[in-house]
């Protein structure tokens, strides 16, 4: 079983920063787990944003976010991270930490294991 606990979100304006967290309780290995973020605003439908693999390597979905969000991960902490700078408003959503041991899964958004999100809004 995996459990993953978000945090980290909140309201700020335009051109501010936030980091998320995805803290991962898991009774298998950590590293074996391929990692993702994504985001779903109202209305939208959920879409992805940046994953990191078993591997290390990491990838964004769409030039929306790059060069403005970057994932990593701690491997002591069990935490992966997405730090998100120059906020604009249309990055506001509920922002879902996703995990799987299959990468396609992960990328393709059918991952096993789901955290329960956290709310980013950015006032413009």
């Amino acid at each position: 079983q995996v459990q993953l606990v978000e945090s980290g979100g909140g309201s700020v304006q335009a051109g501010g920063s936030l980091r998320l967290s995805c803290a991962v309780f898991s009774a298998y290995t950590y590293s074996g787990l391929n990692m993702g973020w994504f985001r779903q605003a109202p209305g939208k439908e959920r879409e992805g944003v940046a994953f990191i693999y078993e591997g290390g390597g990491v990838t964004y979905n769409g030039d929306s976010v790059k060069g403005r969000f970057t994932i990593s991960q701690d491997n002591a902490k069990n935490t992966v991270y997405l730090q998100m700078n120059s906020l604009k408003a249309e990055d506001s959503a509920m922002y879902y930490c996703a995990a799987d041991f299959s990468r396609s899964r992960v990328v393709t958004g059918t991952a096993r294991y789901w955290g329960q999100g956290t709310q980013v809004t950015v006032s413009s």
